[in-house]
C-alpha cells in the first residue's frame, strides 16, 4: 500500500468536508468581478445534486462527457459530479474551432456536452457528425426560449442524495488532451489515484497548508490548474480561488481581492505581467510563492520578484507525468534558470540516443520512473502504439532533453523534436533562442529548422521586438555571430507581432514550421 491507497477523489472530498464543513473552499470571480462562493459542505451538496441530474440523463460509469467551459465554479462542480458517478470528464478549450471539437468529441466518444449558450453555434455544423452525442446541457443560459437544458435550474430541483455507484482508485476520471504543438492531440487517461498522487506530491513540495488559498488563472481544461493547485488545496483542506480568465493588468490585484497566497504561471503570462505599467501598491499582496514553467530570463525573474515581493519557483512537468517530477527546492539553494531537482517522490534519469544514461553535463532525454495509473498517466486513449512508445519498462519517455549539473539540478536543453540538424551538426533551438533573448530589443524568440537542400536544415528565427524598440534582422544576425559558433547562427530572422500559441502560452512550433517553409 502507498499513500494513495485505493481511495478516490470523492473519498478525499468527503474526508475534507467532515473536517472543514463550513470553511470556504471555492471562490470564483467572473469577468465582471462578480463572485460565487462555496463552503466545503455547499460544494459537496452541489456535486451530489448535479450527479443525480447526470444519472437522470442516463450517464453511467465509463461514459465520456465533454466539458466546453471557461474557468468557472461550474467546471469544478461538473468535474467532481462526473467523478462521483464513475463517468469521465473530457475538458476542452473554449477557443477550439468546430473542426477541432469534432475531432476531440469524436475521438473521446463523448455522449454529452456541457457548455455555455455563447459557444453553441460552433456545434451546429458538427452535431450530425457526432452520432454518440445524446444531450447538450448549458451552465449559463440567457435565452429563455433556448431548447437546450439549463444545468443550474435542474440542480436546484435535484436530490442531494449521495449516488450509489462503485468507483475505485484505478478508474479513469478524465481524458486530458495534450496541447497538440506538434501533432493531433492525444488523450491522456488520468485516474483517481493519479489525482491523489499529484495532490500529495505537490502539497508536500510547496508546503501547502490549510491556511493557503491558491489562485487559478490558467485554463482549467489544462493539467496545470488541476494538478498543481486544485488537488494540493483539496489534499490539505485549503481553498481555491478561480478567475474566468487571465488578466496581465489585474493578476496581482486579483490575488489581493481573493486573498490568494499561491499562484501558478507560465513564461508568457509572466512577461505579460511585467509589460504592464507598474503599480507600486502591487508590492503589498498576500502571495508567498508563484510556481512557473517554461524559460524566463534571470532578469525577468529578478524583476518579477522585486516588483511584487514574491519568490518564483521553476518546475518541470507534462500532462503525462501528472505530478511535476522536477522542481526547484522551496528551501535551500535554487536556480530558476534550471527546472530543478527531482521531487521527493520522483526518480529521474537522462538517456542518450543509444539508451545509455548520460554523464553530468551531457544532454539526454528526461525519463521518469512511474507506475501507469498511479504515479504517471495510465496511457493514451485508443492509442496503444503511442502509449508503448511513451512508457517503456516502467519509464516514461518525455521527449525533452536536459543536462544535469554536479549540484543535481537539471537544465532544460530542448525538445527532441527541436534539435536542428545542420550540415552534420546538432543545434539546440533553445540555445539560439537564449542568445537572441539577450538582446535588449528582443521580447521573445522562437527558432525552428527549415529544409535546406545542401545542409539538411537551415536555421530560422522568429522574433518579437519589445514595444518602443526597433532592431533590424541583419543586426540581430550580427549579434548572434558575436556570441555563437558559426553553424548555430540563424540563416534568416523574421520579425513578427506574435507567435501562434496554445491556450497556456506554449509556442506552436508546428505552425511556425509551416510558415517557415
Amino acid at each position: 500500500m502507498d499513500i494513495m491507497g485505493e481511495r478516490t477523489i470523492i473519498d478525499l472530498l468527503h474526508e475534507k468536508c467532515e473536517q472543514h464543513r463550513d470553511k470556504t473552499f471555492l471562490l470564483f470571480e467572473d469577468n465582471d468581478q462578480k463572485t460565487v462562493k462555496y463552503t466545503y459542505n455547499e460544494f459537496l451538496d452541489r456535486v451530489n445534486r448535479f450527479s443525480c441530474v447526470l444519472l437522470d440523463f442516463g450517464i453511467k460509469k465509463g461514459d465520456r462527457v465533454t466539458l466546453h467551459l471557461p474557468n468557472s465554479s461550474d467546471f469544478i462542480v461538473s468535474w467532481f459530479a462526473l467523478a462521483n458517478i464513475g463517468a469521465i470528464m473530457v475538458p476542452t478549450n473554449v477557443l477550439s474551432t468546430a473542426s477541432e471539437m469534432e475531432y476531440l468529441m469524436g475521438h473521446s466518444e463523448s455522449v454529452m456536452l456541457v457548455t455555455e449558450e455563447e459557444y453553441l453555434d460552433k456545434f451546429e455544423s458538427i452535431k450530425n457528425n457526432l452520432p454518440r452525442m445524446r444531450n447538450i446541457l448549458l451552465t449559463r443560459c440567457y435565452d429563455k426560449e433556448q431548447e437546450h437544458v439549463s444545468v443550474n435550474a435542474l440542480i436546484e430541483k435535484a436530490s442531494s442524495q449521495v449516488p450509489e455507484v462503485e468507483i475505485r482508485g484505478e478508474d479513469v476520471v478524465a481524458i486530458l488532451y495534450t496541447s497538440g504543438t506538434t501533432s493531433k492531440p492525444k488523450g491522456c487517461l488520468i485516474t483517481h489515484t493519479n489525482y491523489l498522487y499529484t495532490g500529495e506530491a505537490v502539497s508536500k513540495s510547496i508546503r501547502f497548508s490549510p491556511d493557503d488559498r491558491a489562485l487559478i488563472v490558467l485554463p482549467l481544461f489544462h493539467g496545470n490548474g488541476q494538478y498543481y493547485l486544485f488537488m494540493p488545496a483539496l489534499t490539505v483542506g485549503g481553498s481555491i480561488a478561480i478567475t474566468e480568465r487571465f488578466s496581465a493588468s489585474q493578476y496581482i490585484k486579483q490575488t489581493k481581492r481573493l486573498g490568494a497566497t499561491l499562484g501558478s504561471l507560465f513564461a508568457a503570462p509572466i512577461r505579460m505581467i511585467l509589460a504592464q505599467t507598474y503599480d507600486r501598491e502591487d508590492r503589498d499582496n498576500f502571495l508567498r510563492l508563484v510556481i512557473f514553467a517554461q524559460a524566463v530570463t534571470p532578469e525577468e525573474v529578478t524583476d518579477f520578484e522585486e516588483k511584487f515581493q514574491v519568490p518564483l519557483l521553476q518546475l518541470y512537468g507534462m500532462t503525462e507525468t501528472v505530478a511535476p517530477p522536477l522542481m526547484n527546492p522551496l528551501d535551500g539553494k535554487k536556480d530558476n534558470t534550471s527546472i530543478g531537482r527531482p521531487i521527493i517522490t520522483a526518480t529521474i534519469k537522462t538517456l542518450n540516443e543509444t539508451g545509455q544514461e548520460t554523464q553530468i553535463g551531457e544532454p539526454g532525454e528526461i525519463v521518469v520512473k512511474g507506475i501507469p495509473g498511479r504515479t504517471i498517466m495510465k496511457g493514451y486513449f485508443k492509442n496503444e502504439e503511442e502509449t508503448n512508445q511513451m512508457i517503456q519498462n516502467g519509464w516514461l519517455h518525455t521527449g525533452d532533453k536536459a543536462r544535469r549539473s554536479e549540484e543535481g539540478l537539471f537544465y532544460f536543453v530542448d525538445r527532441q523534436k527541436d534539435m536542428i540538424k545542420r550540415a552534420g551538426e546538432n543545434v539546440a533551438a533553445s540555445e539560439v533562442e537564449n542568445v537572441l533573448m539577450e538582446h535588449p530589443a528582443v521580447y521573445e524568440s522562437a527558432v525552428i529548422g527549415i529544409p535546406d537542400p545542401i545542409r539538411d536544415e537551415a536555421i530560422k528565427a522568429f522574433v518579437i521586438v519589445k514595444e518602443g524598440r526597433s532592431i533590424s534582422e541583419e543586426k540581430l544576425i550580427d549579434f548572434c555571430r558575436e556570441r555563437m559558433a558559426k553553424f548555430k547562427v540563424p540563416d534568416v530572422i523574421e520579425l513578427v507581432e506574435d507567435f501562434p500559441r496554445t491556450s497556456v502560452g506554449k509556442i506552436q512550433k508546428h505552425q511556425l514550421r509551416k510558415r517557415g517553409v
